[in-house]
């Protein structure tokens, strides 16, 4: 058993609930997962045993002091709820109630009522538990609303029923609750957006061909014409499209973390597709993470060392250290401040001082030596640079150009068209990770996700073919930031969600909140820039090649 608030959770027995004598308090051994999803289950102080019906069990007496009211109260205030497990289905339910029947905003006219009586539901198959579920007593109550001592007597009522629903299947009942109410209406509005996105990037994509073409036709026109007039658009700047960027080792090492998080993405699309994480399989999700993420970390060090080598790079041992903590440094910084906040606060959101030294472990003997065993395969196999065209030996001056194609717009044009791909579907999942639902649609956010993919390759391309066209050469930084800019949206649409959608209120939710969103965004920044870098190189590969440069 535990209490929770959002996505702020403590012990049951924080609060002070009464504790009957012939129970014995055990805390459940966690999983690395259950750890870090912030369970810390003890034995609850319900005897359910099985077939055993109970009317009225008297649980306990109890007189809650001054404190223990006061204490109380604010729970009722903020609405807590309690989380029971009871062979392995959960069961949940608020612990107070709150009136207010004059309607008012003061505060005197509220009234806090904490439950007393809880009565267990539970259906059975043979000698299977198939569902339990927990419903409270309006009207056995305590009120908490005086400063004063209370005698209260807690109770519990438990009956069971035999129901034909199969053991295999007394999780399907939380899938279907977990589905939003309307589910044609969530598919419909997927489809309708995948169209409209698809229809514009095929709009995009055949004008952007269009243009090419043309292109094409008028370069291939100039090489059999005499050569006597200057050339102009992208093949004017054919010495330069290839020159190496600025910053070489940290755009290589943002390359190998990005792709690292795709790999990691695609892994977990595949467990959930096999429905690895089905409902309240426990820290299942976690676990994943972590555990994917250590092992593909060679990976991220194979892709840095590679591209670092092929851009002529020579310390690349400092490239892989960049690279190991390019993206594992802030979230670390980021975990430390949000884990002090968690113990200042005693909530279970804190990891026990053992679990962050088997992720510190992990880290050292997992993580660590497959980035250098990935980082060395990379510098062993590493080939010079193929470009289509020959790099001048001194840069040309890029012209002039209109505001509208600097890095900032260019961004805000890029991230949008990707970002409406998904903003639908972000609402389930901000709901799912930091609200009560859970989420089990993952064919559709499969869906969402390769759009996302999609539509990010496309509009780069095009942002990177209008650059080229304007004769700015230093589009390699360029596509990776307009490729990585939908995460900018997605954070943008954090601060909507806790500001329109939310409960969440204090210190600690707005920190957990907003600071681990950043890290999820900073992520899909690395990842989404890749993708976009990893497109405009193809792009612009092929259409040089498509031409006579000299």
């Amino acid at each position: 058993m535990e209490m929770a608030f959002t996505s702020e959770s403590y012990r049951y027995y924080d609060l002070p609930f009464c504790i009957p004598d012939k129970v014995k308090l055990e805390e459940k051994k966690e999983a690395l997962g259950e750890v870090l999803n912030g369970d810390r289950l003890v034995s609850g102080p319900y005897a359910l045993d099985f077939l055993v019906e109970k009317d009225m069990e008297i649980l306990c007496r109890k007189k809650l002091t001054k404190e223990e009211v006061a204490q109380f109260r604010r729970a009722v205030d903020k609405d807590y709820y309690f989380e029971m497990y009871y062979d392995e289905l959960p069961i949940w339910g608020l612990i107070g109630r709150v009136e207010n029947r004059e309607e008012t905003d003061d505060p005197k006219d509220y009234k806090y009522y904490l439950y007393k009586h809880i009565h267990f539901d539970i259906l059975y198959n043979k000698d299977r538990v198939i569902e339990i579920t927990a419903r409270t007593d309006p009207h056995s109550v305590l009120d908490l609303t005086e400063d004063k001592e209370v005698d209260g007597e807690f109770t519990y009522t438990a009956k069971w029923k035999q129901t034909d629903i199969l053991f295999e299947n007394r999780m399907d009942k939380f899938s279907q609750t977990s589905l939003p109410h309307h589910l044609e209406i969530h598919w419909f509005s997927i489809i309708n957006s995948c169209v409209i996105v698809l229809l514009l990037t095929g709009f995009l994509a055949t004008i952007l061909m269009r243009v090419l073409k043309n292109d094409f036709i008028k370069y291939a026109h100039d090489e059999e014409a005499v050569n006597d007039h200057e050339e102009t658009g992208w093949k004017y700047i054919h010495g330069d499209v290839f020159r190496f960027p600025k910053h070489k080792s940290l755009f290589a090492a943002a390359l190998g973390c990005g792709t690292q998080l795709f790999t990691l993405t695609v892994f977990v699309f595949l467990l959930a597709l096999v429905g690895v994480f089905y409902p309240y399989n426990r820290g299942a999700l976690f676990t994943a993470l972590l555990v994917i993420y250590a092992l593909t970390s060679g990976v991220a060090g194979y892709t840095a060392t590679f591209f670092y080598c092929q851009l002529e790079g020579t310390n690349w041992v400092r490239n892989l250290v960049l690279t190991g903590s390019l993206f594992c440094g802030p979230l670390a910084l980021m975990f430390c401040f949000l884990n002090s906040v968690a113990v200042s606060y005693s909530s279970t959101a804190a990891l026990p001082f053992g679990t962050i030294m088997v992720i510190v472990l992990m880290w050292t003997f997992m993580t660590s030596p497959l980035l250098v065993l990935g980082g060395i395969a990379g510098k062993n196999s590493r080939t010079s640079f193929q470009a289509p065209c020959r790099t001048t030996k001194y840069p040309r001056e890029i012209p002039l150009l209109a505001w509208y194609r600097g890095t900032v717009p260019q961004m805000a044009m890029a991230g949008f068209l990707p970002f409406s791909a998904i903003y639908i579907e972000l609402y389930y999942i901000f709901e799912s990770v930091w609200g009560q639902k859970i989420y089990t649609i993952y064919s559709i956010l499969f869906i969402v996700f390769i759009l996302l993919l999609i539509v990010t390759s496309f509009i780069t391309v095009a942002l990177t073919y209008f650059q080229l066209a304007a004769e700015d050469h230093k589009w390699w930084w360029r596509s990776f930031i307009c490729g990585g800019s939908t995460s900018i949206f997605i954070y943008s649409y954090c601060l909507y969600y806790y500001y329109t959608r939310s409960d969440m209120s204090g210190f600690m939710q707005i920190s957990f909140f907003f600071g681990y969103m950043a890290c999820i965004c900073y992520g899909f920044f690395l990842m989404l820039g890749t993708v976009g870098f990893r497109s405009s190189m193809l792009f612009v590969r092929h259409i040089y090649r498509s031409i006579k440069c000299e």
